[in-house]
């Protein structure tokens, strides 16, 4: 697939023929924060602060420090709680259940959301960072759990998060999915890196109201270097779009 193509809400920039690109897909995964989920939910904020806490705890630190050092491990091993574990050997289990001890009140249920993805032909799955509890939780906050075959969670993938190749590589393997018949969904481009190399339609989830916004800086970068095929600020549009174009 060459060229960038973007959808707005009414999905007014992107023609059917471009959405075509869809026609064939088998397999649709979906990250799961800020993707199945607005931004503006803000749900991950609370997950920060548990992580934040978590850290402070475990290594005596003010909130502002342990926030740095927070940030820290993500930079540089991908999430903090590989961090951790590299550098102090946590339980990952005990990480995991304190970081998604949160309210999930502000999660609205999505029918409009739900029928989209029910109406894509072919299997669904959630792809997360994050554990199957927290996800589990999620998608039953938004109504939706039943439209996925599965959740690839950062336990499934052996606690390697994305945007590790390994990791695609252990969700494929262990679905059976080919990424030439794949579609993946993410709020975050350099998780869209490996599935585009691997073959896959990638899609960006960005905020909502920010599209253009973004478009701006994305359309800088060399038009063979992005990882990104579509952009949009909303997935249930943009699924239905797709629906309307295969």
């Amino acid at each position: 697939m060459t060229g960038k193509k973007i959808i707005s809400r009414e999905g007014s920039h992107a023609h059917a023929q471009d959405l075509r690109v869809f026609k064939g897909v088998e397999a649709w995964i979906f990250d799961l924060d800020n993707t199945l989920y607005p931004a503006e939910t803000d749900l991950f904020s609370q997950i920060n602060d548990q992580i934040a806490s978590y850290v402070a705890r475990l290594l005596n630190l003010g909130k502002d420090e342990a926030m740095a050092q927070q940030k820290a491990y993500y930079h540089r091993y991908g999430t903090t709680l590989r961090g951790l574990m590299i550098e102090h050997d946590i339980d990952p289990d005990d990480f995991l259940r304190h970081a998604h001890d949160i309210d999930y009140s502000n999660i609205a249920p999505d029918p409009i959301l739900g029928a989209a993805i029910a109406n894509l032909p072919g299997r669904k799955f959630i792809f997360t960072n994050g554990d199957r509890p927290h996800a589990e939780r999620t998608a039953a906050a938004l109504g939706i759990t039943e439209h996925f075959e599965d959740i690839f969670d950062i336990v499934a993938a052996d606690l390697m998060p994305k945007p590790n190749r390994e990791t695609y590589d252990m969700f494929l393997q262990q679905t059976g999915v080919s990424p030439a018949r794949a579609a993946m969904f993410e709020d975050l481009q350099k998780n869209l890196d490996v599935p585009h190399r691997l073959g896959m339609r990638t899609v960006l989830i960005v905020p909502t109201g920010t599209r253009d916004v973004f478009r701006e800086g994305w359309d800088l970068e060399g038009e063979d270097q992005s990882p990104v095929d579509f952009v949009t600020d909303h997935l249930a549009g943009f699924l239905t779009a797709v629906k309307g174009a295969l």
